[in-house]
């Protein structure tokens, strides 16, 4: 008993171990984005489309084929006595039994475009969930970057924080030796109590940057999630030269919306084909094979069964004559479909082109705004760094001090947004480039 208890206690111990583990582990790009898939709804829905797609892909195969159906029945007789009137039943009964087969020989191809339809239908399903996971990837990457900028900017404060606190230390120093004003250092005082603020700032930016990150992935909120950061370099400048043109030719040919859209013209243009089967006649054939049996004769059941077997075939063609205008309007109905379906696929494709021209222009612009703040960045470390040492050395005031570190604060920021926006606008291209996010 000893014994069992002790192993249920390592079990115990090893899956709390395990679970632990599991939820303080870090989140790579790639494991926030396959536990999305997991748990959307719209993925989800989209993949129960796809199985009920499959199944009528298989039920308009199996319309080809013959079909065949059964027939049991068993009728007894009552007859009214004329002397005392009372009903009774007679003696003479029967059962019959019967097997029927029919299967459809012409209807204009109708099967065929089902059959073809409904392999487009479950083609096109597919479509439709790649671009639901894509446009799911791009928000959990978009997230994931937020995080990091917003983990990044938490660190910078807290390294400014370490800046600042040893300066108001030694102007406390130079304070009580009165080398400076109380309100020199005030002024740095002030400073590190702004630059806490910025700090509780940012930790809550970062908060709500996993908040939104961890919905999209529909995670249940918890203290263990953390994500990897990956390495990146520090200039992140690839200085592309983004043309648009070449971008879309390679993205309309592989992008999942695209093919979606081309499926769905094809599918419009079935539904025309299908709906003029409706003026063509309808060849069937039926076969069948029936005997029975009853008491009003003297032979025995089974030879009875035998002796009435009665097998049938036969042929039948529907033709039709007048329907009410049911087959024209729906020959016109499935034509202004048709049209609406190319003015999608003409818009979708419209939708892609300028995304891509706008995802040029960001790609652009990113680049040289993030070259401008990497130089203004420069120059207001450069800046602060004088003015820290004349600071030190007594040459300048505090103010002037915290007019320079103010601007390295700021440009730090600018710089570090100015980053992760590069890095999101060529992620942007990639994609559209067909190459897999990743980070």
């Amino acid at each position: 008993m000893k014994k069992v208890l002790l192993l249920l206690g390592l079990s115990l111990f090893v899956i709390c171990e395990n679970s632990y583990g599991q939820q303080d582990s870090l989140w790579s790009f790639n494991d926030c984005v396959e536990y999305a898939f997991s748990r959307n709804i719209q993925v989800r829905k989209g993949e129960l489309s796809n199985k009920r797609y499959g199944l009528y892909e298989e039920q308009s195969k199996a319309n080809r084929l013959p079909y065949v159906s059964a027939s049991l029945s068993q009728s007894f007789t009552w007859s009214k006595n004329a002397l005392t009137g009372e009903t009774a039943l007679t003696g003479a009964s029967g059962s019959n039994y019967s097997i029927n087969s029919g299967v459809t020989l012409f209807n204009s191809s109708r099967i065929t475009n089902l059959i073809r339809q409904a392999e487009l239908d479950l083609k096109g399903g597919l479509y439709s969930l790649e671009t639901t996971k894509e446009s799911i990837s791009l928000s959990i990457l978009d997230a994931y970057l937020q995080v990091l900028y917003a983990g990044e900017q938490v660190k910078n404060s807290l390294k400014q924080i370490e800046s600042t606190t040893s300066q108001l230390n030694l102007a406390q120093e130079r304070l009580a030796l009165k080398v400076i004003s109380q309100s020199d250092f005030a002024q740095v005082r002030s400073q590190l109590a702004s630059e806490k603020l910025t700090l509780a700032n940012s930790e809550s930016q970062f908060a709500i940057a996993k908040v939104n990150l961890m919905q999209l992935m529909e995670l249940p909120m918890g203290s263990g999630f953390n994500i990897e950061h990956p390495l990146i370099l520090e200039s992140v400048n690839e200085n592309r030269l983004p043309d648009a043109r070449l971008v879309y030719e390679t993205s309309i040919a592989i992008k999942p919306q695209i093919k979606n859209a081309v499926v769905q013209k094809e599918i419009a243009s079935i539904d025309e084909k299908i709906a003029r089967a409706a003026f063509f006649p309808t060849l069937s054939a039926a076969a069948g094979l029936s005997s029975g049996y009853s008491t009003s004769y003297t032979d025995p059941y089974f030879d009875q069964l035998n002796q009435g077997i009665r097998p049938s075939i036969g042929f039948s063609l529907s033709i039709p004559i007048y329907q009410n205008k049911q087959a024209k309007t729906s020959v016109a109905v499935a034509k202004i479909g048709y049209m609406d379906a190319v003015l999608t696929e003409t818009d979708t494709k419209n939708q892609l082109r300028k995304s891509i021209e706008q995802a040029c222009v960001d790609v652009s612009s990113a680049q040289s705004e993030y070259e401008a703040n990497l130089e203004n960045y420069a120059a207001a470390a450069e800046s602060a760094s004088l003015s820290a040492e004349k600071f030190r050395q007594g040459i300048i005031n505090s103010v002037d001090y915290m007019v320079s570190k103010t601007n390295l604060i700021m440009a730090e920021s600018q710089l570090l947004q100015s980053k992760y926006n590069l890095i999101f606008s060529y992620k942007i291209m990639d994609f559209y480039m067909g190459i897999p996010l990743a980070l």
